[in-house]
């Protein structure tokens, strides 16, 4: 996928499946990158970014596997950011259909 395609979606990506469900970092890493082509290098600077948006808040929770994790949490305010993402992929993606099928004058 064309990588300036990704960058102005993964916000909206990353908001959604916290949203779903909290999550660690690795977590999102792996479900997203079952989808699309992303890695650590492009997920972690995004969920700094939007933490300290504070889009998310953050808590620790011990693992069976040895450290703890990092916990991601949408917050209220996330909550709402991500509504008005939604809305405005849903028009911008109208439009975009109109003019690859040839409906605009």
């Amino acid at each position: 996928m064309n990588t300036q395609f990704k960058k102005g979606i993964l916000d909206l990506c990353i908001l959604k499946v916290v949203k779903d469900k909290e999550m660690y970092g690795f977590e999102i890493i792996d479900k997203l990158s079952s989808i699309l082509d992303i890695n650590e290098n492009t997920i972690y600077p995004i969920l700094r970014r939007l933490t300290e948006q504070k889009l998310f808040t953050t808590y620790t929770k011990d693992s069976p596997h040895g450290a703890q994790r990092k916990y991601y949490k949408i917050t209220t305010a996330g909550d709402h950011k991500l509504s008005i993402y939604i809305d405005e992929w849903d028009t911008f993606i109208k439009h975009v259909n109109q003019i690859l099928k040839g409906a605009v004058k």
